[in-house]
């Protein structure tokens, strides 16, 4: 193997600073400028000093209240079986059946129906359910999928 065969190297190595005048990047200051603590230490990208008033965690929005630990996702919308009491028996109850007859809004993620109220015609309910309004239903006739 001849060194005029070999394969051509592109990645140069990152200058290492502060090893001398030779280096290239070596000497008084090493390329960090003059004072300060950037030139001495390592310190985080995101450090802005102590101050308090304009530094980046102030700047992040807070969230205040009993709720900051909980999820923000779609809460679900609450139905109780009053609200399906004249309900068809033919029809399943699936969340595009309660926005077809304009029971919930379309920007629903999901509904759970509770136990308040009574029913007594036989549902197909396909829907969250809580166990007092499953109770009813199966009471009923009706079947939960």
């Amino acid at each position: 193997m001849n060194l005029s065969n070999l394969p051509k190297s592109v990645k140069r190595s990152a200058k290492r600073v502060g090893r001398g005048y030779g280096s290239g990047k070596g000497g008084h200051t090493s390329g960090r400028g003059t004072k300060g603590q950037k030139a001495r230490g390592s310190i985080p990208e995101i450090f802005e000093g102590t101050k308090v008033k304009k530094s980046f965690i102030k700047r992040l929005p807070l969230l205040r209240g009993k709720g900051r630990m909980k999820p923000w996702g779609k809460k679900p919308v609450i139905l109780n079986l009053t609200k399906l009491s004249d309900w068809p028996a033919s029809t399943a109850v699936t969340l595009e059946a309660l926005i077809k007859k304009g029971v919930v809004d379309s920007k629903v993620g999901f509904v759970k129906i509770l136990g308040e109220g009574e029913i007594k015609q036989a549902l197909e309910v396909k829907v969250a359910v809580s166990e007092a309004a499953k109770q009813k239903i199966l009471k009923a006739g009706g079947k939960i999928a």
